[in-house]
């Protein structure tokens, strides 16, 4: 099986679908048709004979039952038995069903999947140390470069699969929404877009800090790093708002720009420490667990941990270099 063959895959199973012992009567349409005998009164005496039929019903008051007729269980428990099930003719000839169709045992399904109105069998497996969208990729291009599937067949790739791609298409529209809708407040509070841009370099930070705590875990990309992301970004932004709004302030009473800068950044060193170290302590539980849940934990809290770092140093050096650059040249113009 081509799925065994990629590097990540465990408990590889196909659905199972055979198995079920079936009786098969194949009617020999040149044997009927010497008797004057048609194939569906051949398979109604069967079906009679075997399944049963609903000839009747009796009413007792309000109540009705149907009337049921199949032959005793001596005359269809095995197939020598069937095969001696005799067939009228309309000449009144009573023949054998085994001089009319031929009758054998197979191993046939036990039953008939369907999904939206067609046959479906399901291949399924899990996939343990790499992620499952690398391992879908390469599985794909492994059944496209060695498997010709007939006319009317074609695959779908679903399971967790599915549901990661489906919340990847969301993610892909939330984040780039809440970075617009964060931009804009920090435009709105500031009346700037100039400190609004400085505050807003912070996101990128923390995602480069996310990304490489990923790598450096080998945790891979996944629907609940995405969330940790959406989390990080606000508070980043939130460090970098505290700072730019103690430096405003200490520039009003102060007419020196570099002093006022390092006074403010200073001062709110340790707020923005301690909010950083709050946030870290609260999720670096979720970094060790090892209960039911801890696939989804782990990679959300090993991005806000990882962002985080590197959003505070951002927050400590870099913004407050920054907006000395800005402000200087602001006054230069």
């Amino acid at each position: 099986m081509i799925g065994s063959e990629v590097e990540g895959v465990e408990d590889l199973a196909v659905e199972q679908l055979t198995g079920q012992p079936h009786l098969e009567v194949e009617v020999n349409r040149q044997a009927i048709a010497r008797y004057g005998i048609n194939t569906s009164q051949v398979m109604d005496v069967v079906r009679a004979a075997v399944g049963g039929t609903v000839i009747g019903q009796v009413f007792e008051g309000h109540q009705r039952f149907d009337i049921f007729l199949r032959f005793l269980p001596e005359f269809r428990q095995d197939s020598a038995s069937i095969s001696n099930i005799l067939i009228s003719s309309h000449g009144g000839q009573r023949i054998p069903l085994s001089r009319l169709a031929s009758i054998r045992e197979v191993i046939a399904p036990r039953e008939i999947n369907r999904e939206n109105n067609l046959r479906r069998i399901i291949v399924q497996c899990n996939v343990r140390g790499r992620d499952i969208g690398s391992w879908v990729k390469e599985a794909q291009r492994k059944v496209k470069e060695e498997v010709k599937l007939p006319p009317g067949y074609f695959i779908t790739w679903g399971g967790e699969f599915e549901n990661q791609q489906r919340a990847m298409r969301r993610l892909a529209l939330i984040i780039p929404l809440s970075v617009i809708l964060i931009f804009i407040l920090l435009a709105t509070t500031f009346r700037s877009l100039r400190y609004a841009l400085l505050i807003i370099l912070a996101i990128p930070f923390a995602f480069i800090g996310g990304i490489l705590a990923l790598f450096l875990s080998g945790q891979y990309l996944s629907v609940p790093a995405s969330i940790g992301f959406v989390v990080l970004f606000g508070t980043a932004v939130l460090d970098g708002v505290v700072m730019v709004s103690h430096i405003n302030r200490e520039r009003e009473g102060c007419s020196d720009l570099e002093q006022a800068v390092l006074r403010g950044a200073m001062t709110k060193l340790r707020p923005v420490i301690m909010t950083t170290l709050t946030t870290v302590l609260g999720v670096t539980p979720l970094l060790f667990s090892l209960g039911t849940g801890a696939e989804l934990q782990r990679p959300l809290a090993t991005v806000v941990v990882g962002g985080a770092v590197t959003a505070t140093l951002l927050t400590l050096f870099m913004l407050p270099t920054l907006y000395s650059l800005l402000e200087r040249k602001k006054y230069q113009k």
